[in-house]
């Protein structure tokens, strides 16, 4: 496996916040699946969590080299949970599309998130 690129992105939590209090559903539609939706509203404090979703999506975007747009749109990229825990992502349309012509195999995301910044790395590999 080769590496093909690299990504990293921070947000600060009262951002997405005040995005989520502020468009509401709007937001999270355009940004988030239901399946994230679904994860994030179950959790104590759901802004920190929609946050660190938001950094592996950009994240990933910068490790793809295509930022949001043409490529690779918001609702292309999934954050899912292994049973281990461990986060991972998953691609569909345009995203899934772009990596399969790029022989992108492997996309590894990490996340991380304290009371007001949430973070998040992302690597792309390969064949």
């Amino acid at each position: 496996m080769n590496l093909y690129g690299i990504g990293i992105d921070v947000v600060e939590v009262g951002r997405i916040e005040e995005a989520l209090q502020g468009q509401g559903e709007r937001f999270r539609n355009k940004l988030f699946t239901q399946n994230e939706q679904e994860y994030c509203q179950r959790q104590a404090n759901s802004a920190l969590h929609y946050a660190a979703r938001f950094a592996a999506k950009e994240a990933v975007a910068k490790a793809l080299g295509t930022g949001i747009g043409k490529e690779l749109g918001w609702l292309d990229m999934e954050i899912t949970r292994k049973p281990s825990g461990e986060p991972s992502v998953v691609l569909s349309g345009n995203g899934k599309e772009f990596a399969q012509a790029q022989g992108i195999s492997l996309i590894k995301v990490s996340l991380t998130h304290a009371k007001l910044y949430a973070a998040a790395n992302a690597v792309a590999m390969s064949a």
